[in-house]
């Protein structure tokens, strides 16, 4: 069961979920945060999407300008956004599938990370077969 409280947590929201629900609870669009960021749209569209991540000097200024902690959007934790709805005035039905949801975020996530490594892997297989071959 996931804890309620922890609605943007590592467990439960991206680095990109995050920046994307600060952005909106602060009004702004996507142009007009990269614009104040010195970014390119596609940049910051890049990072709500997990693309990519800002550097430390970026994401200071990004947090100051959505009024949030660093941390929280690196980890979820520290001053940051509520949760967007209570989960207590949904139906139980709807809580459940909510949860089901984030188990199954969770578990993509893994699988994701699982696949990153072995396609390293791979790469340095190819590449060490290749230097074999031309040696």
């Amino acid at each position: 069961m996931h804890d309620i409280n922890n609605w943007y947590g590592p467990e439960t929201a991206t680095f990109g979920d995050r920046v994307a629900a600060a952005r909106e609870m602060a009004d702004m669009t996507q142009p007009e945060l990269a614009r104040r960021l010195g970014v390119r749209v596609a940049t910051l569209r890049a990072w709500e999407d997990d693309l990519s991540e800002p550097r430390a000097n970026r994401l200071s200024i990004m947090a100051g300008l959505l009024n949030v902690s660093m941390m929280w959007l690196i980890n979820g934790q520290g001053e940051g956004l509520d949760a967007p709805m209570e989960e207590a005035s949904l139906p139980a039905s709807a809580t459940d599938i909510l949860n089901e949801l984030r188990d199954l975020r969770t578990d993509m996530i893994a699988r994701v990370e699982q696949l990153g490594r072995l396609e390293k892997k791979l790469r340095t297989a190819l590449k060490d077969e290749n230097h074999e071959r031309a040696a």
